[in-house]
């Protein structure tokens, strides 16, 4: 199993352990974009064109329902994938 498919499947098991950067890696490569904070706030939020922008905190561990919201991001795209 590929380093790609272990955090594919941190992130489908909701892993308590997720460091901010595996989730912006994984958004990333989705096609979103990370807007910086403005004003001292720690919440990044990612852009996708036809996506909804989606916010998460760098703190860390990374809560649950941020991952879970990653989560239902990477199976709507794969269930995209299939339909095209």
């Amino acid at each position: 199993m590929s380093k790609w498919d272990k955090l594919l499947a941190k992130i489908l098991s909701l892993s308590n352990d997720l460091r901010f950067d595996e989730l912006r890696k994984v958004l990333e490569s989705y096609g979103y974009r990370m807007d910086a904070p403005r004003g001292g706030s720690s919440h990044y939020t990612f852009r996708k064109a036809g996506g909804y922008p989606i916010t998460i905190p760098k703190h860390e561990p990374i809560k649950k329902v941020y991952v879970r919201m990653v989560k239902e991001l990477i199976e709507s795209e794969e269930k995209n994938d299939e339909n095209d």
